[in-house]
């Protein structure tokens, strides 16, 4: 297959502890760690963690970052040009030696403002946007800052109500512009703290990009503890993938082969490889977490095929208006009109 001119550029944003690295770990391990260059927006925070609480301000509003440097930034990348990136310390709360950074075929993008702006939005291919109950976000945050921190629980739990105008103002907002909306959530019964490996997923798949054919789950054929549904997402249609964490090994690894026959110039992954994550110092397994990043390593790859096969990069506006004409028969099935 001939390289794309340019790397391909997934964004994920979602705020603070709602699993931006967990996700990108993932699709690193299932494209390949040397193709896939990582950027966090977070690193262009104007001030560190002692001017912030000086300034009362916090790392969620724009004004407390350069986002006229992260646009031109994003620009460069998209076009596969290395930037000299700045570098926030989130153990120490600095900002230390900034980081030059040379693009790979595939960029992974995640921070909290990354789709704050059009100019910025403009160079993703695929966006993603992480969308936990606020309770199991907290319940996130407050494990990962005491632990990996240095804060206490009464520090994280004033913080988060410092931030909480910022988050309405500014983060949450930018679940509008997602092309696909992740949501982990705890079984009925099972409190955020206890839920673990067993939460489950609701993935929103929005028609603004193509999406795998699983047409099959429609027609009674889903294993249990996994469903396609039809639905509306402010008050648009969209496909709603649900993927239960009690779901079975057996009917788990269903689901990935069906998407990994859509991933023919990829190697097979082994099942433990991908859905991990920390949980203070073990190392835990998700199945829907390693489909929710199997999925998502999907769209990367699909957008790098489609590159290759054309002999010249396209204009983003071409390419938006390409990949709407094509979402409107991504999932065309009979009696879906």
């Amino acid at each position: 297959m001939t390289k794309p001119p340019r790397p391909i550029v997934l964004g994920i944003v979602g705020d603070s502890a709602a699993g931006k690295t967990t996700i990108a770990q993932g699709l690193m391990t299932v494209l390949g760690p040397d193709r896939v260059t990582v950027v966090c927006t977070d690193d262009y925070h104007k001030y560190d963690r002692r001017e912030r609480a000086r300034l009362n301000i916090t790392p969620l509003h724009p004004d407390c970052n350069y986002i006229d440097i992260m646009e031109l930034h994003m620009e460069r990348l998209h076009y596969g040009q290395p930037v000299l990136k700045p570098v926030y310390d989130h153990s120490t709360g600095s900002l230390v030696r900034p980081e030059y950074v040379q693009p790979r075929e595939f960029i992974i993008v995640e921070g909290l403002l990354g789709y704050y702006t059009p100019v910025l939005r403009q160079y993703y291919d695929v966006k993603v946007y992480l969308d936990p109950p606020e309770d199991l976000r907290r319940a996130w945050k407050i494990k990962r800052d005491t632990t990996e921190r240095g804060y206490t629980v009464e520090q994280v739990l004033k913080e988060l109500e410092r931030r909480e105008p910022d988050s309405a103002a500014f983060i949450r907002p930018q679940r509008e512009y997602a092309d696909i909306i992740v949501r982990f959530y705890p079984p009925p019964g099972v409190s955020p703290e206890e839920a673990g490996p067993v939460l489950n997923v609701q993935i929103i798949l929005r028609p603004t990009i193509p999406h795998p054919d699983l047409s099959y789950l429609y027609n009674g054929e889903a294993p249990p503890g996994i469903r396609l549904t039809l639905g509306r997402d402010n008050g648009r249609p969209v496909d709603i993938l649900e993927i239960d964490g009690a779901v079975a090994s057996e009917h788990a690894h269903e689901l990935a082969e069906a998407i990994w026959s859509h991933l023919p110039d990829l190697s097979p992954v082994e099942e433990e490889q991908i859905g991990n994550y920390q949980d203070l110092l073990q190392v835990r397994h998700s199945h829907p977490l390693a489909l929710t990043q199997l999925l998502l390593a999907y769209h990367m790859l699909r957008v790098y095929t489609d590159f290759s096969r054309m002999p010249f990069a396209p204009p983003i506006a071409a390419l938006s208006r390409l990949r709407f004409r094509e979402s409107r028969t991504a999932f065309a099935t009979p009696g879906k009109d």
